[in-house]
C-alpha cells in the first residue's frame, strides 16, 4: 500500500495467495555443512540463504540432512512480494522443525536482512515480510525493522489484481530514484498513518508511475467509477492490485485488459493488527 523505498517506511496488507515451505530435517554426523536438498523449482538464492540463517539462528553448532519443498502461488517479479512471502515460510518451516515457537517480528527480520544482504530488496521490505508472516495490515520502519502503530483496517473488501507480463528488477536497481520522491512518499505515509487508505494508495502509486514508468492513471480512475474502494500499483509493479467490495467485483474485472495479463483474485488475510510501536 505504500512502498518504503523513498522513506524507509512502509505499508503492507497480506492477501490470500499461499506460500507453502515443507523441511524434512534429520541430525546428520557430518561436520562444517547441512545437507538440506532443495526440490528443482525450489533451489534459489533466496531460499538457500534464508534456510542457512535459520538453521544458524535455531540450531547453531548443529549439522542436518534433508530436503525443503517450496510451493508458491504468488507470480514472482511482479511487485507482490514473492520474495518477502518465501523467505518468511522458510524460516517458519525450520523454526516448526525444530519444535521452536519463534514471534512473526523476529521471522521477519531475519527474512528481511536476508534479502536485503543478497540485493532482492534495497530496504529488505520489513513491512511485507511482517505482513505475510502475521496477518492483516502492518506499518513499519524498514530501517530500524521495527512495527509502527497505525489505525485498524476495517474494511470488508476483496482484492483484484490485475498481473501484466513484464517482470521488474530488483529494488537495489532504483533504490535512488525512489529517495528523489522522498518528500511524495512522506505524503504517503502520513495518510497512512492517520488511516487514509485510499489516499494513501493513491498518493504511492503516482510516485511509483513516476519512477518506474507506468501509464494506469486512466485505468485506475474507470476501476474507481466501476465501484473500487481504491486501487494502486503493488509494490514496484507492474501488478495493480484493486479493493473491492464483493457486489462491484464483476464490474470492477470487466475492465481489465485480460488481453494483455492475467487477473487473479484473492481475499484479505485478517491477523493481529495491535502490535503497537516497539521499543
Amino acid at each position: 500500500m505504500v512502498n518504503a523505498l523513498p522513506t524507509g517506511i512502509g505499508c503492507a496488507h497480506a492477501i490470500s495467495l499461499p506460500v507453502r515451505a515443507e523441511i524434512d530435517m534429520r541430525p546428520s554426523d557430518e561436520r562444517g555443512t547441512h545437507r538440506i536438498q532443495l526440490e528443482r523449482g525450489s533451489d534459489t538464492q533466496l531460499a538457500r540463504e534464508t534456510l542457512a540463517v535459520g538453521l544458524s539462528r535455531f540450531a547453531p553448532g548443529e549439522m542436518f540432512s534433508g530436503e525443503l519443498r517450496i510451493d508458491s502461488r504468488v507470480p514472482p517479479g511482479k511487485g507482490l512480494k514473492s520474495s518477502s512471502a518465501v523467505g518468511g515460510a522458510v524460516l517458519r518451516a525450520v523454526a516448526s522443525a525444530l519444535r521452536q515457537s519463534r514471534p512473526p517480528e523476529e521471522l521477519a527480520r531475519l527474512a528481511a536482512d536476508v534479502a536485503q544482504e543478497i540485493g532482492l530488496s534495497a530496504t529488505g521490505a520489513y513491512d511485507d515480510c511482517l505482513a505475510t508472516l502475521r496477518g492483516g495490515l502492518v506499518l513499519t520502519d524498514n530501517t530500524n525493522r521495527t512495527p509502527l502503530r497505525s489505525p485498524s483496517f476495517a474494511l470488508e473488501l476483496s482484492v483484484v489484481l490485475w498481473i501484466p507480463p513484464e517482470s521488474h528488477v530488483p529494488s537495489t536497481s532504483w533504490r535512488e530514484r525512489f529517495r528523489g520522491e522522498a518528500g511524495p512518499g512522506r505524503a504517503a505515509v502520513e495518510a497512512a498513518r492517520a488511516g487514509r487508505w485510499a489516499e494513501a494508495m493513491t498518493l504511492n502509486t503516482e510516485l511509483v508511475e513516476r519512477v518506474m514508468g507506468y501509464d494506469y492513471r486512466a485505468l485506475r480512475g474507470e476501476l474507481l467509477r466501476r465501484g473500487a474502494a481504491m486501487c494502486g500499483v503493488s509494490g514496484m509493479g507492474p501488478a495493480l492490485a484493486a479493493l473491492v467490495p464483493p457486489d462491484n467485483i464483476d464490474a470492477v474485472v470487466s475492465q481489465l485488459p485480460a488481453d494483455r495479463g492475467e487477473i487473479l483474485r484473492a481475499e484479505l488475510r485478517p491477523g493481529d493488527e495491535t502490535t503497537g510501536e516497539s521499543e
